[in-house]
């Protein structure tokens, strides 16, 4: 009863005017962002970051604003994917499998709303999820010190490389720059300076915005230069525009279990939207056997990845808001908003800052009903919009990150060490390393440090203090479990090899 309560009080703060609109805009805004190829939730949340805080607008309408961003940009990423076989952003790269090809049967009207209802029905499990379980977490989270707290993050960082299956190495390599990046400047506890190069522009460190900014909007920009190429002409939808009920039913189970494993994989720090989404997929295709046509256009290969990438976009911020921590690189970011307005992420933030978290949850449910609302229609308008020209699309970007970026401190440093980090991050992308994971260490590598000492000093510096704990022996386990998944997994694949081979 408390529960709904306390959702009564976040719904009337949801639906201010002022509220309201910012979710209409940074919905629309989201999905221009997410059909655009290669730019993300992540481009999309850090671009309006430093505009947000700029115009001087308060935390819980800031909030609701990033959030109605994030959960356009996992709509708007599979218009691109189903018609032009580009996906928006990684976690839509398994609806092109079945989405292009239902598209060149003459359906992409049909693969596009029924991916937008998938997309609702993923949002709105999941946000009810985030309803039941976000205060029994916070409430739980009060028992965590700040050696539990370490341990925490640690595992964050472990399930990164756990759960990424394919380069976990260059994953946990890509975490640890992001965790040296957080060391410098002062020293918060002996005011000696760290990696500053003698230079006063990094003595209070680099600051999370030109990190984000640099990293994932220039490096993208300078991608989409290389990649630059004309002709490719998006698949003019024919036939029906909207899905019957047959089709709706024929996916509804689909749509409800992916979203449901969506939802518990998005809670796991680090995990993703990505990871949701390929994981649903292919225990869809395996249930389906060989009576599916998965690879070919098959309706549930559209709804499933869809339905699984939109709830763990929303179960991502349940560990943002009750531990702190990170459930993926956009919450990061979204951390990242919460300390520009002086507000700690954690388990007493449903108490001191009510206001904030439940009129975020709130406009979860009212940005869904307006996404559902607005992508059916405007299928249309936003396929014309994919044949903006590279040359404008750059440039326009490219402003848009420089006076977001010199708006925090007005200063030509941040914009040169922004361009550096763009270079920086470019040259990252092009061997494959993830950048979610470097923004995942940056962000936590503060925290995990301030709760290491924290913790030490509680005992004059015995290390036993991090394994003294039932929760932080649970996390030492949950860890080392995330540690040895690739092995295992590269153990079984050479398994299966020799036994075909032997065949």
């Amino acid at each position: 009863m408390e529960t709904l309560n306390f959702l009564a009080q976040g719904f009337d703060v949801a639906l201010r005017p002022i509220n309201l609109l910012v979710a209409l805009f940074g919905a629309f805004i989201g999905t221009v962002v997410g059909l655009l190829p290669g730019l993300g939730p992540i481009n999309g949340v850090a671009i309006l970051l430093p505009l947000a805080f700029a115009l001087g607008l308060p935390p819980e309408t800031a909030l609701i604003l990033l959030a109605a961003v994030y959960l356009g940009c996992e709509y708007g990423g599979r218009i691109s994917a189903i018609l032009l076989n580009v996906p928006g952003d990684a976690a839509a790269i398994m609806t092109t499998l079945d989405g292009y090809p239902l598209a060149r049967q003459g359906k992409a009207g049909i693969a596009l709303s029924l991916s937008a209802m998938s997309s609702f029905i993923g949002s709105t499990i999941a946000t009810i999820g985030v309803v039941l379980f976000a205060p029994i977490l916070a409430n739980w989270a009060v028992a965590f010190g700040p050696a539990e707290y370490f341990v925490l993050m640690v595992f964050a960082i472990a399930c990164l490389g756990g759960m990424v299956g394919d380069k976990p190495v260059k994953t946990l390599l890509s975490a640890l720059i992001g965790l040296g990046l957080a060391t410098v400047g002062v020293d918060a506890t002996t005011g000696v300076y760290r990696f500053t190069f003698d230079s006063v522009g990094l003595s209070d460190g680099i600051q999370f915005v030109i990190v984000v900014i640099g990293l994932f909007s220039i490096s993208e920009m300078l991608l989409m230069l290389e990649h630059t190429a004309t002709g490719q002409q998006a698949v003019k939808a024919s036939g029906r525009m909207l899905f019957n009920l047959k089709e709706f039913t024929f996916t509804w189970w689909s749509s409800v279990r992916s979203s449901l494993a969506g939802f518990v994989i998005g809670v796991l720090p680090g995990a993703g939207a990505t990871i949701a989404s390929a994981i649903t997929y292919m225990s869809e295709k395996r249930m389906a056997g060989s009576s599916g046509t998965f690879g070919e256009g098959d309706l549930r290969g559209v709804a499933a990845p869809e339905a699984a990438n939109n709830a763990s976009a929303c179960g991502s911020l349940i560990p943002m808001l009750t531990l702190g921590v990170p459930g993926s690189g956009t919450t990061a970011v979204m951390i990242g908003a919460l300390s520009l307005y002086n507000i700690t992420p954690g388990p007493l933030l449903f108490e001191q800052q009510p206001d904030v978290v439940w009129g975020l949850i709130a406009s979860l449910f009212i940005g869904n009903v307006i996404l559902l609302v607005m992508n059916i229609p405007l299928v249309g308008l936003f396929a014309r919009m994919l044949s903006v020209p590279t040359w404008i699309l750059v440039p326009a970007v490219i402003v848009i990150s420089v006076v977001g970026v010199y708006a925090v401190h007005s200063t030509t440093f941040d914009l040169v060490l922004m361009a550096a980090l763009g270079v920086f991050g470019y040259l990252l992308r092009k061997m494959d390393f993830p950048l979610s994971s470097l923004i995942l260490g940056f962000v936590l590598g503060e925290l995990m440090e301030s709760n290491l000492r924290r913790a030490l000093s509680i005992t004059n510096g015995d290390l036993g203090i991090l394994w003294s704990s039932p929760i932080t022996i649970a996390l030492w386990v949950l860890t080392a479990v995330m540690l040895a998944l690739p092995g295992i997994r590269w153990m079984r694949a050479r398994r299966d090899k020799a036994k075909l081979a032997h065949a």
